[in-house]
């Protein structure tokens, strides 16, 4: 039987007088690869940052590991053992690539230590004295993703961690994600890229204006293809 890590039930979401999710439903078991797909705009980064507390004002459920925390601050809810990786990545440029590394504090045992995170990605080892602006993108968001490591996170939401990048840096964060996945590690992915989400995932929901419209297994992508033609234009 799967461990439920996160279930989210009637979501909503507002951001002043703007009404942005409108009561989504999902499930997330542990160990597994979800992926939200969606066109932009369609709620996908709302949700992730709804799960973490950093929205307007929410209504409904979020319960990770059975405990309710829609009412929680932020930093109660890393607490429960989630580590968000925004978009904009937050690499502190006046920082060296291993003070980035070292910034987070630790919010449960287990973390990574920083022998593991440059066994995972050599590239960060050898930049380690590297000033943060001095890094690629591709290193930066190596880092972005090693920094929630660190704290002893166990579900990791990861938002558009391929995007802008060269196919080579993609592969290495595919290969990143099967790995943390064989290690245990519970992941949220918000992709625009469908080919690199697509072989990564157990399971798939599709999200159009602020709300869940499919949910299907890796088993059934083929025969939704269609539907995510649809949806997404892929």
């Amino acid at each position: 039987m799967s461990t439920e890590f996160l279930r989210i039930e009637n979501l909503h979401v507002w951001y002043g007088e703007s009404h942005i999710l409108h009561g989504v439903n999902l499930t997330v078991n542990e160990g597994e690869v979800v992926t939200l797909l969606g066109r932009n705009g369609a709620g996908r980064t709302t949700t992730l940052r709804a799960i973490v507390g950093l929205t307007g004002s929410r209504k409904g459920a979020i319960k990770i590991k059975g405990v309710e925390t829609i009412n929680m601050a932020p930093h109660k809810v890393a607490h429960q053992g989630i580590g968000y990786c925004p978009e904009e990545r937050g690499i502190f440029a006046s920082l060296t690539a291993e003070e980035n590394l070292m910034l987070p504090p630790t919010l449960a045992p287990g973390g990574m230590s920083v022998a593991e995170i440059y066994a995972m990605f050599p590239n960060l080892e050898e930049r380690a004295s590297s000033p943060g602006t001095r890094l690629s993108g591709g290193e930066q968001q190596m880092l972005a993703v090693a920094r929630i490591l660190r704290t002893g996170a166990r579900l990791l939401l990861l938002d558009e961690i391929s995007e802008g990048l060269a196919p080579v840096i993609v592969q290495k964060l595919a290969e990143m994600i099967l790995s943390l996945k064989a290690k245990g590690y519970t992941i949220v992915l918000v992709e625009q890229n469908f080919r690199f989400a697509a072989p990564l995932a157990d399971r798939f929901y599709v999200m159009e204006h602020g709300t869940i419209v499919k949910e299907f297994a890796q088993a059934e992508l083929t025969q939704n293809m269609g539907m995510l033609q649809e949806y997404l234009g892929v």
